[in-house]
C-alpha cells in the first residue's frame, strides 16, 4: 500500500513537471512572437527569456538527478528582481529600488556561500 502511494505521488509529480515544461515553452513562443510582431527587443524581454530558460534548466536538472540544485531557483529570483527593477524605470520609489537591490545582494551572497560549502548528503 505504501509503495502505491509513493508511485502515485511520483507520477503526479512527473505529470506536473511535464505541464510546467509545456507551459514554459508555450510562454517562450508567445514572447518570441510578441517580439517579432513588435520588431523591438528590450532588456526586460531578454531577462524574461532567461527566466524561461532557467525554468527549463531546473526541470532538466530534476529529471537528470531527481533533485533541484538550490542555486537555480536563486538565479531565477535574482533575474526576476533585476527585471522588476528595469520595468519600474526611473520614476519608481528609490526606497523600493534599494530593497530590491538589497534582495539581489542577499541572494547572490547565498549563492556564493552555497558554492563554497559542501553539504554531506544523508542517504
Amino acid at each position: 500500500m505504501n509503495m502505491n502511494v509513493k508511485n502515485i505521488i511520483g507520477l503526479i509529480e512527473k505529470i506536473f513537471l511535464i505541464i510546467i515544461a509545456i507551459f514554459t515553452i508555450a510562454a517562450m513562443c508567445q514572447e518570441i512572437f510578441s517580439l517579432i510582431s513588435n520588431r523591438r527587443v528590450e532588456l526586460q524581454d531578454l531577462l524574461l527569456m532567461f527566466i524561461y530558460a532557467e525554468v527549463l534548466g531546473m526541470l532538466a536538472a530534476f529529471y537528470s538527478s531527481h533533485r533541484i540544485p538550490i542555486t537555480i531557483p536563486l538565479f531565477i529570483a535574482m533575474t526576476a528582481l533585476s527585471r522588476l527593477i528595469i520595468l519600474q524605470g526611473k520614476d519608481g520609489d528609490p526606497s523600493i529600488l534599494i530593497y530590491e537591490s538589497g534582495a539581489i545582494i542577499l541572494i547572490a551572497g547565498a549563492c556564493w556561500i552555497i558554492s563554497r560549502v559542501k553539504i554531506d548528503e544523508v542517504s
